[in-house]
């Protein structure tokens, strides 16, 4: 016989459901898009923006989509000097990248391209992390003269490094073809079918790695 009184059992069925649900949230795979530029002006809102949506709009389930702009966490220069009055400041800026990091199960990291080159902020942000991204998948949007490939490059080998592993299909935007005045981003459709292919490698490859974390 249920020694429970009637009110302990309908709490737990109320309740208990509820915290069914909440521990179906907080299993939900937590993907970051990660706007890598802080020059002012950037281009990397706009197509940070559209990979969001694209992403969005997939309906993955169980899947949780979160823009991070890199602009929004002043990082000191890995290893500088700073001045006392802006060491309290840069240390927090450094936690909460970190903790922001190592919240994601994958990530989109959005690659300007400078002199056949990811962009420095970029590289400074990344030195920051180790354990917060190991043993995880990452894919790659670029933007550039040529896509952001060259900048691609460059991300494999320190993703690599991190024991981040690096989905092979990629996302490319022409700053000939995809920007209006090379400013203004106006993507062809076309990319959408490299789009689809990267989100599906990024999902299946995050799974993978859930396992052994």
């Amino acid at each position: 016989m249920n020694s429970k009184s009637i009110f302990t059992r309908m709490s737990e069925a109320i309740f208990g459901e509820k915290s069914q649900t909440e521990e179906k949230g907080k299993n939900n795979m937590k993907i970051g898009i990660i706007s890598g530029s802080v020059r002012e002006g950037r281009n990397s809102e706009a197509v940070t923006q559209w990979i969001h949506d694209f992403a969005v709009n997939r309906n993955d389930e169980g899947v949780e989509y979160e823009i991070v702009e890199l602009a929004d966490y002043d990082l000191p220069l890995l290893g500088a000097k700073l001045s006392e009055d802006r060491q309290a400041a840069a240390g927090a800026a450094i936690q909460a990248w970190s903790e922001k990091m190592a919240s994601f199960d994958g990530y989109v990291f959005i690659t300007p391209e400078y002199n056949h080159a990811l962009g420095g902020a970029l590289k400074n942000a990344l030195d920051y992390l180790k354990p917060e991204v190991a043993n995880k998948a990452a894919a790659m949007v670029g933007y550039g003269s040529l896509g952001g490939a060259r900048a691609h490059e460059d991300m494999r080998s320190i993703l690599g490094e991190l024991s981040v592993a690096s989905v092979h299909t990629t996302t490319n935007f022409s700053l000939m073809t995809d920007f209006e005045n090379m400013s203004i981003f106006k993507p062809n459709d076309y990319n959408k079918v490299n789009a689809q292919g990267m989100f599906d490698d990024l999902l299946l490859w995050s799974k993978a790695f859930s396992t052994i974390r």
